[in-house]
């Protein structure tokens, strides 16, 4: 049983990964805050739910575009600093965000103030990103990528609730703050990294940008792994077809369709605190296919099944092989690509796992519009795990890419 835990060894033996781990999952945490401020925020001004829904993409249109243009240089500077700056303005805006609430200013002030959130994390999220296969051997990657993606899942199952009790106690304002000052602890881990630049001296730019595009195509265990990731999330994406399949099967209660999140929620978490089991195997390509194609598998049976307890068991399925599939891609993806590429290739990761889903989730509306939401869910379901059998069947690199066996390494100096 032990091995099949969480394998805890780059935060007990790299100091440095530790400080970076603890400041990320706080200044995690406290975005759910911020997050959940936004959308209440909009919602209790407005009750427009088509202005809510615009929440989506005023943030993700600027956080694709901010990373492949800071993609143009993330590899010509030091990342710590280009990552401390970041911080630092994703500190100022939820403070000006906080200001907005007790002004009671338009709602466009504050998505103004969200869209520039996302576009500064667009920047720090890629340079922290490349900063994991600097700080580990790369028989300790996986297992930090776990850790990563464990801190991820605890942020989801904890943060959401805990914002929303704050809100109710003491208002959007507050969970504005909170999100600041988990900003300063992300700072202290920042503080700490060694200074990076992968290429200094080359040149920036444009020619940058398409130099790591080429880099990711040529590359055929990277271009698999992100091909992988959008088969997972073009095809099968199920969440625009919730509110859908809840009424159609379970009479449309709110409450019943919040259960719908928390059981892919769950399903990462266990799979997060399991993750030894798929962390300690040296073939992580392989693993990527066989839990891509459990996603979907997951996602079919969920369509299928007719009980509230079979949709959530088969949901929270499809979440814990969500789970192994990032860590797994994120594995063949660093350990494949030059400390000089790192930044590039983190930021086009970084857009395709934003882009994805956001496109699979429009795929899956109209499919749920011509078909209803089950067969909807089926569909897209059945549809990926066709398409990670392709994928297995046409890219040997990434089905064979392997890594060196966790064995012990010495730990590194404080």
């Amino acid at each position: 049983m032990k091995g099949a835990l969480v394998d805890l060894r780059p935060l007990r033996d790299h100091p440095t990964f530790r400080r970076l781990w603890v400041g990320r999952t706080l200044s995690g945490f406290g975005g759910q805050f911020g997050g959940f401020a936004v959308v209440f925020y909009v919602w209790d001004r407005t009750h427009n739910p088509a202005l809510v829904g615009l929440i989506g993409l005023v943030t993700a249109v600027p956080l694709i575009v901010v990373a492949l243009l800071g993609s143009a240089f993330v590899d010509h500077v030091d990342r710590r600093r280009m990552a401390a700056g970041a911080t630092w303005g994703l500190l100022a805006t939820s403070l000006l965000m906080a200001v907005t609430t007790v002004t009671a200013s338009p709602v466009g002030v504050l998505m103004a103030l969200a869209a520039i959130h996302s576009g500064l994390s667009a920047l720090a999220a890629p340079a922290l990103r490349a900063f994991t296969p600097v700080l580990l051997p790369s028989s300790r990657l996986a297992a930090g990528l776990a850790l990563d993606h464990l801190s991820f899942q605890l942020a989801m199952l904890l943060g959401p609730a805990a914002a929303g009790l704050v809100t109710a106690y003491a208002g959007t304002t507050v969970c504005f703050v909170v999100d600041a000052v988990s900003f300063a602890a992300a700072l202290v881990g920042i503080a700490g990294l060694p200074r990076v630049t992968g290429m200094p001296g080359g040149g920036a730019g444009l020619r940058a940008v398409a130099d790591g595009i080429r880099f990711a195509v040529r590359t055929r265990p990277v271009a698999g792994a992100l091909l992988a990731d959008l088969c997972a999330t073009l095809l099968a994406m199920p969440v625009a077809v919730f509110p859908l399949v809840n009424q159609e099967k379970f009479g449309g209660s709110p409450a019943r369709l919040g259960l719908f999140l928390t059981a892919i929620g769950v399903g990462g978490a266990i799979a997060s605190v399991l993750s030894g089991l798929s962390t300690r195997r040296t073939r992580p390509g392989l693993v990527l296919l066989i839990c891509g194609g459990v996603w979907g598998l997951g996602l079919a049976l969920a369509g299928f099944a007719g009980t509230l307890p079979a949709v959530l068991g088969c949901l929270a399925l499809a979440g814990a092989a969500d789970t192994w599939a990032v860590v797994a891609r994120g594995t063949v993806v660093q350990t494949s690509t030059p400390d000089a590429y790192l930044g590039r290739v983190a930021a086009l990761e970084h857009v395709v796992g934003v882009a994805g889903p956001e496109v699979g989730n429009l795929r899956a509306g109209v499919v749920a519009s011509l078909t209803g939401g089950g067969a909807a869910l089926a569909i897209g379901g059945l549809s990926c795990v066709a398409g990670t059998v392709l994928l297995a069947s046409l890219s040997r690199p990434l089905r064979t890419a392997t890594v060196p066996a966790p064995a012990e390494v010495a730990p590194s100096a404080p």
